[in-house]
C-alpha cells in the first residue's frame, strides 16, 4: 500500500512517514500543494494524509482535498490538522475528506485510522487472501500456513501481500520496490532478493518453501496450486 503525506511541518511529516514505513507501508512525503499534485499525477496512491495549513502553498489543505477528490473520487483522504473546531471538521468532510484528525495525535491512533480507511476503501481487495496453504489477513496483519503463525516483519508482510494479491502473475523486483518502498528509495539493488530469501526461510519452516518461485530475469511469482 502506498501513502502520500502532505504537511508543511517537515519534522512532523518525517515522523509520520517513518511510523507508517515501520508499519509496512510505502510512504512519500511532500510539503506543498503543488508538490502533492505533481506526486499524485505520477503515482497511484492508496491513501492521502493532508494537513490543512500548508504555509507557502498556493492552496490550503481544504482546497487541495477538493481538487484531489474531483479527479480521484475513490482515494481515501485523511485530514490531519491543528484546526479542531466543528466548522473546520465540517469543511474538511464536506470537501471530500473521509476522516479528520486533530493534532496532536498519537501514532498508534493514526495507524488505526489509516487501517480503517484502507479497509473501507472502494479500492480495497478481499479482506483475507489465501494462496494454497498460506492465508494472509491485512486487517490483523497476520499470516498463517497450515494452522501455524508465520512471523513476518512489516516489510516482509508488504512484499508477501503484494505477491498474494497478484498470485499466478510474475511480479518484477522494481514493481515490488514501487509497492513496498517509497519513491526516493536509493538502497542496495538486491533488496527484493534479500527479502524474498528471508520470507522463504520462514515459509520453509512451515512446509511452504516453494510457494514463491523465481523467474530468472523477470521477477517472482506466487504459485497458485492447481
Amino acid at each position: 500500500m502506498r501513502i502520500l503525506v502532505v504537511d508543511d511541518e517537515q519534522k512532523l511529516a518525517a515522523i509520520i512517514q517513518r511510523s507508517l514505513a515501520e508499519a509496512g507501508y510505502a510512504v512519500d512525503a511532500v510539503h506543498t500543494s503543488d508538490a502533492a499534485l505533481e506526486q499524485i499525477a505520477v503515482e497511484n496512491y492508496d491513501l492521502l494524509i493532508l494537513d490543512v495549513m500548508l504555509a507557502g502553498s498556493p492552496m490550503d489543505g481544504f482546497e487541495l482535498c477538493s481538487r484531489v477528490r474531483r479527479d480521484n473520487p475513490d482515494v481515501p483522504i485523511l485530514m490531519l490538522t491543528a484546526l479542531g473546531t466543528v466548522t473546520n471538521r465540517v469543511t474538511g468532510l464536506d470537501g471530500g475528506a473521509d476522516d479528520y484528525v486533530v493534532k496532536p495525535i498519537h501514532v498508534l491512533e493514526l495507524l488505526a485510522r489509516v487501517r480503517a480507511l484502507l479497509r473501507r476503501s472502494p479500492k480495497a481487495d478481499s479482506p483475507v487472501l489465501q494462496v494454497g496453504e498460506i492465508r494472509l489477513d491485512p486487517a490483523s496483519r497476520e499470516v498463517h500456513a497450515g494452522g501455524t503463525v508465520v512471523d513476518l516483519t512489516a516489510k516482509e508482510f508488504a512484499v508477501l501481500e503484494y505477491l498474494m494479491r497478484h498470485a499466478g502473475r510474475v511480479v518484477s523486483a522494481s514493481e515490488l520496490i514501487d509497492h513496498a518502498w517509497d519513491s526516493h528509495y536509493e538502497g542496495y539493488s538486491n533488496v527484493v532478493q534479500t527479502y524474498i530469501r528471508y520470507m522463504r526461510r520462514k515459509l520453509e519452516a512451515v512446509g511452504q518453501g516453494e510457494a514463491i518461485q523465481t523467474r530468472r530475469g523477470a521477477g517472482y511469482v506466487m504459485e497458485v496450486p492447481s
